[in-house]
């Protein structure tokens, strides 16, 4: 029977580098890099700290655990380098679907092409398809999971995973559409830890790389798994949703496969905080500049959102307004602009206990204000409407049609080279960051890519 899962199967197993666009691989290279750093950039966090220390976990020798001179089984390094890229809340998202999708892919393809000697262009090849398969399963039915309670990466990257491992491992076409519909069965992700800032989501990545890896290698070895994974009754999207509305379409799955690159519309993140509030930052910061404005100044800022933004960050309001923690503040809306406001910046060391407690910044939550508009567009577009009142009268507006890093308001390259840079000082010295963006950067001519691991490692 022709499903989903077997025509993405097919494509996969008959895909080699020589397929991808010349586009695709210049922005897979700069994932790479972004992913990295962000790893080692919250290897540095007490959440990245506690996750190193588990080592129980995942004992072996296999792959490197970036930052450090540890090492692990390809399946733990993964799950590692995957948890800790999300430490910050700043590794990049697919818009249409919200998926994080390359901290997943680049953790899991690194730690196999650590594990099983793979070259540059089997790295590119393996993330592509990763992102690729992410972004195209979390659009079938884009807002509803979270909604729902459901973290969309969690649910959605495990099949990219899936997919980029068994092609690494060489699976044929049977065989990875039995490892994503075993992985369907692995694919998790509720948000609870919203309600209360705890670091459960920063998990998902990893778990989501783990996942793949381990549904891949069962595959490769004969286990089945269920070829209606998606569409099926007991599927992935009929057990969740339920009656969704509107119904999935499960044509984003595979419509277009090969000609149509849906990674394309992933967002790199200039800022440390949930992708949907970045228009509403960069807008806010712009105004502050241009007309000087100091938080006592300002009577009200208004945020006209769209309706699916609002359970993501910015109800239930009392705990938008008054975070608990850093990962709470990263999903408010409201405290995120309070925070950039007060200090004129958003950066890897903003939402810092001092801040969270900072009478000013907590007065400015006080007086943001989220109001519905039915006319923003969904999510496939992050706009973002700032009204700012000031208390001698005066009225102030600034849009963000789209967010910074989109492919319609992309970042450049030395943008994202820079923010590589930042992410790894205090680990890397300066030599050190600049030999990966240079490795990073020729990735495709690379015919051993275990350098790259090992160049993360901190020397001295």
């Amino acid at each position: 029977m022709e499903t989903h899962s077997r025509i993405i199967a097919r494509w996969v197993a008959g895909l080699g580098f020589e397929d991808l666009p010349g586009d695709v691989v210049a922005a897979t290279r700069l994932r790479v890099l972004d992913v990295i750093g962000l790893s080692i950039a919250g290897s540095t966090t007490p959440f990245g700290q506690a996750v190193r220390r588990a080592g129980a976990l995942y004992p072996g020798e296999e792959a490197r655990l970036w930052g450090s001179a540890a090492r692990a089984s390809a399946a733990g390094a993964a799950f590692v380098n995957g948890a800790l890229s999300q430490a910050l809340e700043f590794d990049d998202t697919h818009n249409e679907s919200i998926v994080h999708i390359s901290s997943p892919s680049v953790a899991a393809a690194m730690a196999l092409v650590d594990a099983r000697r793979g070259s540059g262009r089997d790295l590119v090849t393996a993330v592509a398809i990763g992102n690729e398969i992410s972004s195209r399963a979390g659009s079938v039915t884009p807002g509803q999971f979270h909604k729902r309670g459901f973290h969309p990466s969690g649910l959605f990257a495990p099949f990219g995973t899936a997919y980029l491992a068994g092609w690494l491992l060489r699976c044929d076409a049977a065989q990875l559409a039995c490892a994503a519909g075993i992985v369907g069965s692995f694919a998790a992700g509720l948000i609870q830890c919203w309600v209360d800032g705890t670091q459960s989501k920063f998990l998902h990545p990893g778990w989501a790389a783990h996942s793949g890896i381990a549904a891949a290698g069962l595959a490769k070895e004969g286990v089945t798994g269920p070829a209606e994974v998606f569409e099926g009754r007991f599927g992935l999207f009929a057990s969740h949703l339920q009656s969704p509305e509107p119904p999935p379409d499960f044509g984003r799955l595979t419509d277009g496969l090969g000609t149509r690159w849906d990674s394309r519309n992933a967002s790199f993140k200039p800022y440390p905080a949930a992708h949907v509030i970045h228009p509403y930052i960069d807008a806010l910061l712009r105004l502050r500049e241009r007309h000087a404005i100091r938080p006592e100044q300002v009577e009200r800022i208004t945020c006209p959102v769209a309706p699916y933004i609002v359970g993501i960050v910015c109800e239930p309001l009392s705990e938008k307004r008054r975070p608990l923690t850093d990962s709470h503040g990263r999903v408010s809306l409201h405290y995120t602009l309070a925070e950039a406001m007060a200090l004129g910046r958003l950066d890897r060391d903003s939402y810092a206990e001092a801040s969270l407690h900072d009478p000013v910044i907590l007065g400015l939550a006080d007086r943001i204000e989220h109001v519905v508009e039915e006319s923003l567009p969904g999510p496939e577009q992050f706009k973002g409407v700032v009204r700012v009142e000031l208390r001698d009268g005066s009225r102030l507006e600034e849009t963000e049609e789209h967010n910074r890093g989109s492919a319609a308001n992309p970042m450049t390259n030395e943008e994202v080279i820079g923010k590589f840079r930042r992410n790894v000082a205090g680990v890397l010295d300066e030599a050190a960051a600049e030999r990966i963006v240079e490795t990073v950067l020729a990735l495709d001519s690379l015919e051993d890519a275990r350098l790259l691991g090992e160049l993360t490692v901190p020397r001295g």
